[in-house]
């Protein structure tokens, strides 16, 4: 039902129950927010977005007020402006002034707000005890004197995520946000997913860079600098670089590495097929066992953290391989080292992703031989861009190139892992095919690209009927394994992600996302894959070659010692 109200002396159409901040924006209106997350009941905390409306003495946060028909809405009134700089000058009163050195200067939510109501110097002087930046955690930093208790950190972490590694404490003018028990980032049950810094307004939450580092090894003339990139990047890179959004960028890329001095560029979605194949034969073990089902994916290496500190019953579920990053890791030092006749830790080894969680899993001590690290360092989206800029790179006069050999082919189905839901399509296409023969007649599967909370998908293959899922949130596991155990489902593999789209939708994607941005991305995911004549896992032909000239096969003692892994109890807070 649509009421009219009349907002700035005009009328628009309104929903019935909705918000004014969701009226005002569908109209093209826009008010300014800090602590508003869409999809997430509003709390008004931050009251940047208050209206006048007239009859009312006092101003009203649109953000949680509903629309009523007699309403008349001023939106940038003197006095709304008046309320919402001084609100901001109050935030600044007390937060650091290091703008120039701030690695969201010009990209931060506030220094915006501050910009357009004309802030231009300091009128409220606070004196603060300087606080300790937390850099304890292997991907994330957490500068509290920049936090402006807006709350979307915790609000993504508890209500999204289902984590809830940060909280607010204290109260008063002493409330801050801090981990349980105001406690290290590495001694908390944070998983590293990095949705926080997505939606942290300001620098207080951000990822460990490590491009001085990278630089540094790409001048180094000791080491042989060599990289490979998740198949999300390619799609996710464009907007930033003033291309269409969701545009595949994969030949640019190449080009770009190149020129930074990488002296390899490999597609980790070799890496992904082959842990497709070894996934399939572990499966059919545990099928044959009738024990350790429904197999559990374990390629997100945040929802494998989240397992070992929170769900430690389901580790005997977990498939016990590594993700795609560590692999790849472990086949390019191998292989350089016996082609180049390297020592392996000559081998730089670099990781590019949109997943700040893949830094935490790097540094793990089971994801390292004979003390060197199969990946040594891992690079996110936002890394990149500041790696493309800091080398004066123009993107736009890059010529297309490809990947190395033997490491740059990868099948449709790899791509898909960067989606939400792709993990269990990629499973499906190849459990069809290894026990059919041949591809499913229609290997699209539009239930797992639904937008639903549990996406499930049931077929027969080599004559028995097979259930996959894949869940967008942490909080929906459980009862999926309720229903799976009380025979409601016939599920034999899920898929978990932490992130909610998947890759897409990393926690080390550019800043200031939305919804819009990683739907595209997992659109221009969704036409490659249609137009990509090899859409199952054990079709990849560079892959087929690497098992004829390594005598390897799926499943085999050499196959299992490259991705192998062990999953433990962690205790945490």
């Amino acid at each position: 039902m649509m009421i009219n109200i009349e907002v700035n002396h005009k009328q628009i159409q309104a929903r019935h129950g909705e918000t004014i901040l969701s009226a005002l924006r569908r109209n093209g209106i826009d008010v300014p927010t800090l602590c508003h997350l869409e999809e997430l009941t509003p709390t008004g905390a931050c009251r940047i977005c208050a209206v006048e409306i007239e009859g009312r003495q006092e101003l009203v946060t649109s953000c949680s007020q509903p629309v009523e028909e007699w309403m008349k809405i001023q939106t940038h009134s003197p006095r709304v402006l008046e309320a919402r700089k001084t609100l901001i000058e109050l935030i600044l009163a007390n937060h650091p002034g290091d703008c120039l050195y701030c690695q969201k200067n010009g990209n931060c939510e506030l220094q915006r707000l501050a910009w357009s109501l004309n802030i231009r110097e300091r009128r409220f002087h606070q004196n603060t005890l300087p606080s300790r930046i937390d850099q304890s955690s292997p991907a994330l930093v957490f500068e509290p004197a920049k936090c402006i208790l807006c709350g979307r950190c915790v609000r993504i972490c508890g209500e999204v995520i289902g984590v809830t590694a940060l909280e607010f404490i204290y109260r008063g003018q002493h409330t801050a946000v801090a981990t349980t028990g105001n406690k290290a980032l590495n001694l908390s049950c944070c998983i590293t997913c990095g949705q926080c810094i997505q939606v942290c307004p300001t620098a207080a939450l951000r990822e460990k860079d490590q491009t001085t580092e990278i630089q540094q090894v790409l001048h180094n003339k000791a080491v042989f600098p060599v990289i490979h990139y998740s198949p999300a990047l390619p799609v996710s890179i464009a907007e930033t670089l003033g291309f269409k959004p969701g545009r595949d960028m994969q030949k640019h890329l190449h080009a770009i590495l190149r020129n930074m001095g990488f002296r390899k560029v490999f597609d980790t979605s070799f890496a992904i097929d082959f842990l497709v194949n070894e996934q399939i034969e572990l499966f059919l073990k545990r099928l044959k066992a009738k024990s350790g089902l429904p197999l559990i994916s374990s390629c997100c290496p945040a929802w494998v953290k989240h397992a070992e500190q929170s769900l430690p019953d389901l580790l005997p579920l977990l498939a016990p391989l590594r993700s795609p990053q560590q692999i790849m890791g472990r086949l390019v030092k191998k292989y350089l080292s016996d082609q180049f006749r390297l020592q392996p830790h000559q081998v730089i080894s670099c990781s590019l992703t949109p997943c700040t969680a893949k830094k935490f899993e790097a540094q793990r001590e089971e994801m390292m031989e004979n003390g060197t690290a199969d990946v040594d360092y891992v690079i996110t989206t936002r890394e990149l861009i500041r790696l493309i800029n800091l080398n004066g790179i123009d993107v736009r006069r890059q010529e297309e190139d490809v990947p190395d050999p033997p490491f740059a082919s990868g099948s449709a189905a790899a791509r898909l892992y960067s989606s939400t839901g792709g993990v269990a399509e990629a499973f499906a296409r190849a459990l069809y095919y290894k026990l059919e023969g041949k591809e499913m007649s229609s290997p699209k599967i539009n239930k797992l690209r639904s937008s639903k909370e549990t996406k499930v998908f049931s077929f027969t293959a080599g004559g028995r009927e097979f259930g996959v899922a894949a869940i967008q949130s942490f909080n929906s596991l459980l009862p999926l394994l309720e229903e799976i155990k009380s025979g409601k489902k016939h599920i034999q593999f899920i898929e978990v992600m932490a992130c909610p789209g998947g890759c897409v939708n990393g926690g080390g994607q550019a800043l200031n996302d939305d919804r819009e941005a990683w739907s595209q991305r997992m659109k221009t995911i969704y036409e490659l894959d249609e137009r990509d004549p090899v859409r199952v896992s054990a079709k990849n032909p560079g892959l087929l070659a690497y098992y004829k000239s390594t005598q390897t096969e799926p499943g085999s003692r050499e196959a299992a010692s490259l991705c192998q892994a062990v999953f433990r109890e962690r205790k945490v807070l």
